[in-house]
């Protein structure tokens, strides 16, 4: 059994290298929007002949491309002889060669899983809100990104290395060379030289003015030494975990113990906000399409991106905190995008991530073996008195002591945790599931993108080899 983790590293390619990278990223771009519109092109057809086939998995949309990218649809060359007499020369895509084929590949694979995801959500088979037909890529306004993967062949090395040589801060990129790194790779080179991670893929994207590069790994369970003992007969232990603005956590014990209490959260956006505006403000003075708005737009993004990076060092570390010390945690399973149309605290709860912090509790604890489970999400945890059960319905967000007629007070947030906890103690049976390995929990019998199944059995990670550190940029 291992777990996919993912190392990201922040480039620093050179002059040439950035337009390699562009290219490939527009690529991507022109392959996605390409199989999209032959997909609505067949669509249409379809309402004539019901026979029509669509091109609908990614597998379907990879083939259907490269047949389209050598007609003539594709490209053409028109030659002119002496005597006035055109001739016409198919080339198709006359840069297809200029880049890595994979590009193609997985932007339609993309695709693929746009399609699926929004026919299930259609179907109502897809959980959560209703997720929308792709649409188009535009070449500005989106993210210019592009995935690669790692082919393992007989005899050769593979296509993806990091630290090849003697440049130990460097990431090998199949089609692209050998670009440098500001990030120490130490640590994954560690795994990958010991057999206890192999490299599937990596993801390059640009944001916030850098070229970035997430390589993602599939590497071995933690040491036993990190890793929870397990008690299935063992009813106790529970924690719960009550998340909030005034304290971003509270984590109480079944008893009424207090075990953690987070209020120094740095809310990075209320902190940017005046920098954020001046930012914003200087932007919508230049003209649309000049340089000056570029490089304005640019200043922009790198603000963002630097509030996004201290919000998530920040739940990081919080997070390794809960789930090295409490092997069972609960928490609220909250209606973030319904508390979001509150316009009084839609920016409080934006900036302190609390479903981010949720999907990081959970598959950081699956690494561990633990348990994380989400209470019911009409559960009054914060009204409901752990003494005898009764319910205050009078109490408002402005009461932050929990008090009940039988006598019973205590602090707001704990005394949501403490049943938040009680709860976990009761349903634990019921609702424990097997973690889901697209979350970045443990996987079995995973597969890489390149269609080949095996994979070599990889041993014990180090205590050291989590793989959840956030790197952060150079100053720009």
């Amino acid at each position: 059994m291992a777990r996919h983790t993912t190392f990201r590293f922040c480039l620093d390619p050179t002059v040439e290298q950035r337009d390699v990278l562009a290219r490939h990223a527009g690529a991507s771009r022109f392959a996605f929007n390409q199989c999209l519109r032959m997909v609505k092109i067949a669509l249409n057809e379809r309402r004539i002949d019901p026979d029509t086939r669509v091109p609908w998995s990614g597998f379907d949309l990879i083939n259907v491309f490269n047949t389209w990218k050598t007609t003539e649809d594709a490209g053409r060359l028109f030659t002119v002889d002496a005597a006035g007499a055109v001739e016409v020369a198919v080339t198709g895509l006359s840069w297809r060669r200029d880049v890595c084929q994979q590009v193609f590949e997985e932007a339609a694979v993309d695709l693929g899983a746009g399609l699926k995801a929004w026919s299930e959500s259609r179907s109502s088979k897809r959980k959560g809100r209703r997720i929308g037909f792709p649409r188009f890529k535009k070449k500005t306004g989106t993210v210019p990104s592009f995935r690669l993967r790692n082919k393992h062949s007989k005899g050769r090395p593979p296509t993806i290395r990091v630290g090849d040589g003697d440049r130990y801060r460097s990431v090998t990129l199949p089609g692209i060379g050998q670009v440098a790194v500001h990030d120490d790779t130490r640590r994954l080179r560690r795994m990958v030289a010991k057999g206890r991670a192999r490299v599937l893929f990596a993801t390059i994207s640009y944001r916030g003015g850098r070229w970035w590069c997430a390589v993602t790994v599939e590497a071995a369970d933690l040491h036993s030494a990190r890793q929870h003992p397990s008690r299935p007969d063992d009813p106790g232990g529970w924690v719960g975990v009550d998340r909030g603005l005034s304290a971003f956590l509270v984590a109480a014990t079944v008893d009424g113990a207090e075990v953690a209490r987070v209020t120094n959260a740095p809310r990075a956006v209320y902190a940017g906000l005046a920098r954020q505006r001046r930012l914003a403000n200087a932007m919508s003075r230049r003209r649309k399409g000049s340089r000056n708005r570029k490089e304005a737009a640019a200043r922009l993004g790198r603000h963002h991106r630097h509030v996004a990076a201290i919000r998530q060092d920040f739940l990081h570390r919080i997070s390794n905190e809960l789930v090295k010390t409490h092997d069972r945690l609960v928490i609220e399973d909250l209606n973030v995008m319904g508390m979001l149309t509150n316009h009084r605290l839609a920016r409080a709860i934006s900036d302190a991530g609390w479903s981010e912090f949720a999907r990081m509790l959970k598959y950081k604890q699956a690494w561990r073996g633990g348990q994380v489970i989400d209470a019911d999400r009409w559960y009054p945890s914060t009204r409901l008195c752990p003494e005898c059960g009764t319910v205050n319905r009078a109490m408002t967000l402005a009461d932050r002591v929990f008090t009940c007629p039988c006598g019973h007070a205590a602090d707001r947030d704990t005394n949501a945790a403490v049943n938040l906890a009680r709860w976990g103690r009761t349903n634990h049976e019921i609702l424990h599931r097997s973690p889901d390995p697209r979350a970045g929990g443990r996987a079995t019998n995973a597969r890489r993108r390149d269609g080949t199944d095996q994979h070599p059995r990889v041993g014990e990670t180090s205590s050291d080899d989590a793989g959840t550190d956030v790197p952060t940029a150079p100053a720009a």
